[in-house]
């Protein structure tokens, strides 16, 4: 247990001790997030922050020895969805670019071998995916990179929300014998709690969609290599229900831009986060609130680790039916000026 919190604690020194010195290069380079309609921070505030998340895991893995063949991949597909995020962050890419950052970041772990190979039978046994399951694996990945995209509109509200499904992930993957997973999750952990310290409200740095999309890539990937891989799977319930916050958004989102007529990509003022300020929350209220509801999800998540995959499955569709149908009738997921609002990034 000893090595798990070594990586832990590595990391989050780390990222705690360099953010301020990042955040100095942000302002001098000029990375920088202005208000507009679209933002809720009154002020310049620095960004790009997700750098200091990466490089803190990063040495974190490297001082503790840490070793498996699955890594490669996550070093390749980390560096590319990095650049792309910063290149963003700089320069604003376009929707597509990113798309295919996040798609060639998700190939290089399917390349070297972190790919869904079974699919619990919520009737009984298992189901072997065989070729489907590198398309798959894909999907899932580049699903859960854009579902912390999204969620990142307040001030450690990403961040937080990461740090909170590691633990639950960091459970199943022990209890499964993923050590190396395990090890990990913890250090992705450290290396964004360290970083939270300077984003939680008031933020004086934004991690960016350069530190939003390796949340969702690693958290993505780390599912697959430590839940879902193998023949030892769980129900794919259990990672959508610790994921449960970031997944109920998307789902949110993508059916208010569709009923909206406007592409999925394209960004609004209609998030979780953005309808509970309107309910006259505080920043601060709306993020602790939010993190209450990412607890909740990951412990029931962890519960239903142990149930036959069927209930599991069939409590997920239950929960997710039950939110959109509330969020529906509140009016979170209709048409509306908010929900027409143009953009051009992935929020």
């Amino acid at each position: 247990m000893w090595g798990y919190c070594k990586a832990f604690l590595i990391a989050l020194f780390v990222s705690w001790v360099i953010t301020p010195w990042y955040r100095r290069l942000a302002w001098r380079w000029g990375i920088v997030d202005k208000p507009n309609a679209r933002r809720v921070n009154e002020v310049p505030v620095a960004s790009g922050g997700g750098l200091v998340i990466i490089f803190a895991f990063w040495v974190a893995i490297w001082l503790t020895g840490a070793r498996h063949p699955a890594l490669p991949g996550l070093v390749i597909g980390s560096l590319i969805i990095g650049a792309t995020g910063w290149i963003d962050d700089r320069w604003d890419l376009r929707p597509r670019a990113k798309l295919l950052g996040q798609i060639l970041a998700a190939l290089a772990v399917v390349a070297n071998g972190t790919i869904i190979h079974f699919a619990t039978n919520p009737f009984g046994g298992m189901i072997y995916l065989g070729w489907l399951g590198a398309p798959l694996t894909v999907l899932w990945i580049v699903a859960v990179i854009n579902m912390f995209n999204f969620i990142d509109g307040l001030d450690g509200l990403a961040a937080g929300v990461a740090v909170i499904a590691c633990l639950p992930l960091f459970s199943v993957a022990y209890e499964l014998g993923y050590g190396f997973v395990a090890l990990l999750l913890l250090a992705l952990a450290g290396s964004t709690l360290g970083f939270l310290w300077y984003n939680f409200n008031p933020a004086s740095l934004f991690m960016g969609d350069t530190g939003a999309m390796f949340l969702g890539f690693m958290l993505g990937a780390l599912s697959v290599e430590g839940t879902l891989k193998g023949a030892a799977t769980v129900a794919l319930a259990v990672p959508v229900l610790i994921l449960g916050l970031p997944v109920i958004d998307t789902v949110f989102s993508v059916v208010r831009r569709f009923r909206n007529g406007v592409p999925v990509y394209q960004a609004d003022r209609g998030h979780l986060h953005h309808r509970l300020l309107e309910l006259g929350l505080s920043q601060r209220q709306a993020v602790l609130l939010l993190y209450g509801w990412a607890l909740a999800f990951g412990s029931l998540g962890i519960l239903l680790m142990q149930a036959p995959p069927g209930i599991a499955t069939f409590l997920v569709l239950v929960v997710l039916g039950l939110l959109v149908s509330l969020a529906s009738r509140w009016g979170w997921i209709g048409a509306g000026e908010d929900g027409q609002e143009q953009g051009k990034h992935f929020s």
